[in-house]
């Protein structure tokens, strides 16, 4: 019997990133372009990785394998 590989989706690969503790991890928006008119603290905030909750997470780590 064979058995398939399983594929993932390389999109969401691109866009999100799952931690050792099984968090789904995704970056702002709002961060390529027009920054000049944005305060430095909104900038800083941005950079940071956000955490991906509820059914939007399982849909996540479904299309990347782990369930």
């Amino acid at each position: 019997m064979n058995k398939r590989k399983k594929k993932i989706k390389k999109s969401v690969a691109n866009r999100f990133r799952i931690t050792k503790t099984g968090k789904v991890l995704r970056l702002s928006s709002f961060t390529g372009h027009l920054k000049r008119k944005k305060s430095k603290k909104q900038l800083r905030r941005l950079k940071n990785p956000k955490v991906v909750t509820g059914a939007m997470a399982r849909k996540v780590k479904k299309l990347l394998g782990y369930s």
